[in-house]
């Protein structure tokens, strides 16, 4: 039985990233999860990926901010601790190299959030019903 190649491995630790992008994850966890030492690993994801696995993690939180600074009316502040990130300078400075704007003006260039504001589908169905008049009650039939 051949031995399972290295990337598999990475993507282990890739999906962890993915899935818990949110968490106070560190490189050590993400080798971890690799079952590899983190020089080893950190050397390996970015050979692999093209980014060191510190950016891909950022890279995940910030793409998590910049959908609920879309989407949604939270402040700055929250979004930035809901994604796991601890400072809200770092992540000004963070977004605004990533995306050329401060989260500010990005929330500001998009449409509200209530524009993307999900109407569930059984109230869809209940108000596109047409109206009818109430049903007057049958009288009782004598035989």
């Amino acid at each position: 039985m051949g031995s399972v190649p290295p990337a598999r491995h990475l993507l282990r630790a890739k999906d962890l990233a993915d899935a818990r992008y949110f968490e106070e994850l560190t490189v050590a966890d993400l080798a971890r999860a690799a079952g590899l030492s983190r020089a080893h690993f950190s050397q390996e994801f970015r050979r692999v990926f093209g980014e060191s696995p510190h950016a891909y993690l950022l890279t995940r939180r910030l793409e998590r901010a910049a959908a609920l600074l879309r989407t949604t009316d939270r402040s700055v502040a929250d979004i930035c601790v809901s994604v796991g990130l601890q400072s809200v300078g770092s992540f000004t400075t963070s977004f605004t190299r990533t995306y050329g704007m401060s989260p500010t003006v990005y929330r500001a260039a998009t449409p509200p959030a209530a524009t993307y504001a999900m109407v569930p589908a059984c109230v869809l169905r209940v108000f596109g019903r047409p109206r009818n008049a109430p049903a007057t009650p049958r009288r009782p039939t004598s035989r």
